[in-house]
């Protein structure tokens, strides 16, 4: 039975992480005291929901949920210290702080350490969040104990929204680039000035030419797209700022 522990003290327990190839040890109380931090734990790096979905989303959210009050945005996950730290690096997710609980013992503090032998895992955590104030956990969101891998309530969106209802979410953006190309800077430039965090594509490196034409009828950089809206090149999307602009006044 997985136990909801609101109200409660966070476990105390000492986390080995790997920093600049030196081992350093740090406690519950280095994490939790004196701040407001979320944290979601999940089965494991590298698998499936968490890499696809769980930890992307709270990497892209972290901004917004600092902006209403939140100091840190941590995973945890039963994994080694090497392998939390490479799995940050292939994520990018930066903004996240990665704790591995090697041995499972902050997981076994808070219930969440679970038998996952079927698929050869060994003992992990369920999957869950929470809102940690000075180490008194205020809200969780704890997936339905049920079988397989549940992720329903522990995302990044329902923090958010627990947090800071009315919060706007961060726009989704990608531009296709090339190196060299004075409109792509132009365009980039455009995004940082406004405040938009954006993910850059780079011709011959991450897509081709024959991708571009085949998703927005062009051959030629930047193409902008936001949240699933192709907005073109450098000058439609300075027609597009300017439009928000005009209509956020």
């Amino acid at each position: 039975m997985l136990k909801n522990r609101e109200g409660q003290k966070i476990p105390q327990v000492n986390f080995h992480l790997r920093r600049d190839h030196e081992w350093v040890e740090i406690g519950s109380d280095e994490i939790f005291n004196n701040k407001t931090v979320v944290v979601f734990a999940l089965p494991g790096a590298f698998t499936p929901t968490c890499s696809s979905t769980h930890v992307p989303r709270y990497n892209q959210l972290t901004p917004a949920l600092k902006q209403h009050g939140v100091d840190e945005v941590v995973c945890i996950s039963v994994n080694d210290a090497f392998v939390m730290n490479e799995w940050q690096k292939e994520q990018n997710a930066f903004d996240v702080s990665f704790i591995p609980d090697g041995n499972g013992d902050f997981s076994e503090g808070m219930g969440m350490l679970v038998g996952k032998d079927d698929l050869g895992f060994g003992r992990r955590s369920w999957r869950y969040s929470m809102l940690v104030k000075d180490g008194v956990i205020e809200k969780m969101f704890i997936e339905p104990d049920q079988p397989g891998d549940p992720f329903e309530v522990s995302d990044a969106d329902t923090m958010l929204a627990y947090i800071a209802p009315q919060a706007a979410k961060p726009l989704d953006v990608s531009v296709f680039s090339r190196d060299g190309c004075p409109y792509c800077v132009r365009a980039k430039g455009m995004l940082h000035d406004a405040g938009i965090r954006f993910e850059e594509l780079v011709l011959n490196r991450d897509f081709h030419e024959s991708t571009i034409r085949a998703i927005s009828g062009r051959a030629t950089v930047p193409q902008i797209f936001i949240n699933g809206e192709h907005i073109g090149g450098s000058e439609d999307l300075e027609d597009y700022l300017d439009a928000s602009t005009q209509k956020a006044a």
